[in-house]
């Protein structure tokens, strides 16, 4: 097998949830031979976006010599790194970062429009805005605007409340993939839960999700929210204990959300269109179906098993689903009898 990209003499991993975190190809890929990985690195503590182009003599190998770094973002921790990178049907890069780590947003960022953590962020990486490595997308929800609401030269100039332009969506506490409907549009995220609470968000522009004001559906922190809070689409709990708060009571437990896709595929007749996502630590995959704006139905596709954790999700140009296993496999995600789906 040939490698296509090594940057393991960076050491991007040193602690548990640091690494090489994600990697996505330009939509024009083909014409241009660039894509952009996020990455951890050390001394000072930071998480890297970064455009790389393939080599010039062999399509089939990075050339690290060619890294553009676009963004570095200050990590005071070594969890919650967030690390979803994405092109949207518009073209722009979305990328999800964590809260930064420890636990409990310790910082505040969750709420605090002056930080990039806990955000998801839409950069226009074929452009650039003054002096910066991007562009800033004019009709992103948080760049400066006048009294008559046009985008001002300077998209930073926001009042002091304001977010930073950059930012799509927040209060999110680390959002471990998110995916586009192919279909529809809609971007879907999981987002990992503290002690109690995981969730599946519907993700749209300028939307707060309440991190670390609440958790899920429920009260976490008495900190002051900006705006309005959305309500996740569903939640599940830790333990069998805490189901009859929970909103969803018949929702088996688990431990990590982990975000997957709507199921577009034809392998699958019965799952078009549900959505599939996961648990990290019980291995579980489940499903749900979301019509007009609530779910109406939601089960188990894969029963639980803690030997398979579950790291992420991958969909071909087909729209068939694999899952990502630790145990150094990629499985197809196949219509089995005596499965309940939803």
């Amino acid at each position: 097998m040939k490698s296509f990209l090594d940057i393991s003499d960076r050491k991007p991993w040193v602690q548990n949830e640091e690494g090489l975190l994600a990697f996505a190809f330009h939509p024009q890929f083909k014409t241009n031979g660039l894509f952009y990985i996020y990455y951890s690195q050390q001394a000072p503590k930071r998480s890297v976006l970064s455009e790389i182009r393939v080599s010039k003599d062999d399509p089939d190998k990075a050339d690290l010599a060619t890294e553009r770094i676009i963004l570095e973002i200050p990590q005071p921790y070594w969890n919650h790194n967030g690390g979803a990178v994405l092109f949207g049907p518009d073209g722009y890069l979305y990328l999800s970062l964590g809260d930064g780590g420890a636990a409990a947003d310790p910082h505040n960022v969750g709420q605090s429009g002056h930080h990039l953590l806990a955000k998801i962020l839409r950069l226009d990486v074929n452009s650039r805005t003054g002096n910066l490595p991007y562009g800033i997308p004019r009709d992103n929800p948080f760049v400066g605007k006048d009294s008559k609401g046009n985008p001002k030269a300077d998209p930073f100039d926001t009042k002091p409340e304001g977010l930073r332009p950059e930012v799509w969506a927040y209060g999110l506490r680390n959002v471990w993939r998110m995916s586009f409907d192919r279909e529809t549009g809609d971007l879907w995220a999981g987002d990992v839960g503290q002690d109690k609470w995981e969730e599946i968000d519907l993700i749209v522009k300028g939307g707060n999700y309440g991190w670390s004001v609440r958790e899920g559906f429920h009260d976490f922190k008495n900190q002051k929210a900006q705006g309005k809070l959305l309500d996740p689409v569903i939640e599940y709990p830790h333990n069998t204990g805490l189901s009859a708060e929970c909103q969803f009571p018949d929702h088996t437990p688990g431990i990590c959300v982990i975000g997957g896709y709507v199921y577009r595929g034809k392998r699958i007749p019965t799952l078009r269109g549900v959505y599939v996502y996961a648990d990290y630590g019980m291995g579980t995959i489940w499903g749900l179906r979301y019509e007009n704006g609530q779910v109406t139905a939601h089960g188990e596709l894969v029963r639980p098993n803690p030997l398979h954790p579950i790291a992420s999700f991958a969909e071909d140009r087909d729209g068939e689903i694999y899952a990502l296993i630790f145990d150094g496999k990629i499985y197809e995600l196949v219509e089995a009898r005596n499965v309940t789906k939803p």
